[in-house]
């Protein structure tokens, strides 16, 4: 009983590591269709936010809660300056993007330094039976449930979240409406920004932070988002429901090695078997 409970909290915290590190680019890529390659570097940019919060002597969790607004900030200045000029051209935007990592992780690199940092997890572990579990995993349990659900109530019960997915539709009627669609998409690509940025920060002391860190999860964003497919949440929540199990449990009888190679070859056969990603089971969802 007590290492069922154990593993059935390592399978919830595979699966919500993977909602809530897909979720930034599933909103980029799934409502405005750019394939953001620098979405690893937005991570890495919401890890350092908390690294250098603590630093300065603020707690991890008030580094967590800054980590969306810097990011996001930062996504808004990229996305002015660069994508939005971009838009509709997806191999323009994926060379760029592709520059914009290597740049970012050269930035970070020159201003902090190559050297791996580490963040002291808080909270301790309680004890299962003969197993310790950390409090930590919990939280991140609880942070990917709440910024899923407060996605979804953003963008299915808000007017903000209405003008922006009507906007993907169709930008023009919603210009003719009075509102503009360059400033839609503004946000959405620093909403986008956002979530990648609490991401990074919400992993940052259980990997500890270096300029390349982004490159150590962004197959597996592209993975979970590509089997999603365009569907926002309930795409990208049933992809890495689907391959967080199978990774957890490969890992567990095996090596976590094992376990990611399992993950990539049924992201492989979902592909082929659903052209349009696990969304195409859902007709209508967000």
């Amino acid at each position: 009983m007590d290492q069922a409970v154990v593993t059935a909290v390592g399978v919830l915290f595979s699966i919500s590591t993977l909602v809530l590190l897909a979720l930034g680019l599933a909103i980029i890529f799934g409502m405005m269709g750019v394939l953001n390659l620098a979405q690893g570097e937005f991570l890495t940019l919401g890890a350092y936010t908390v690294l250098v919060a603590t630093s300065h002597g603020l707690s991890i969790w008030a580094g967590i809660l800054l980590a969306p607004f810097v990011v996001g900030s930062i996504g808004v200045i990229l996305e002015r300056s660069i994508i939005r000029f971009l838009y509709g051209r997806p191999l323009d935007t994926m060379l760029a993007t592709w520059g914009l990592s290597l740049a970012l992780v050269g930035v970070v690199t020159l201003v902090m330094g190559p050297t791996t940092e580490g963040i002291a997890t808080p909270l301790g572990s309680f004890e299962v039976g003969r197993y310790g579990v950390s409090f930590y995993r919990l939280v991140v349990i609880a942070i990917s449930a709440g910024a899923a659900l407060a996605t979804y109530l953003a963008l299915r019960h808000t007017r903000s979240g209405l003008i922006a997915r009507a906007t993907m539709q169709s930008p023009h009627l919603v210009a003719v409406s009075g509102v503009e669609p360059q400033l839609v998409y503004m946000a959405t690509f620093g909403a986008g920004a956002a979530l990648a940025g609490l991401a990074g920060a919400v992993m940052a002391p259980l990997t500890g932070v270096v300029p390349t860190m982004g490159l150590a999860f962004i197959a597996k964003i592209f993975i979970t988002v590509m089997v999603g497919g365009s569907t926002v949440l309930v795409g990208t929540v049933s992809s890495a429901g689907v391959l967080g199990l199978v990774e957890s449990a490969i890992s567990y009888a095996s090596t976590p090695i094992y376990g990611q190679v399992a993950m990539l070859a049924l992201a492989m056969v979902l592909l082929r078997l659903l052209p349009n990603g696990m969304s195409g089971l859902f007709r209508g969802g967000l």
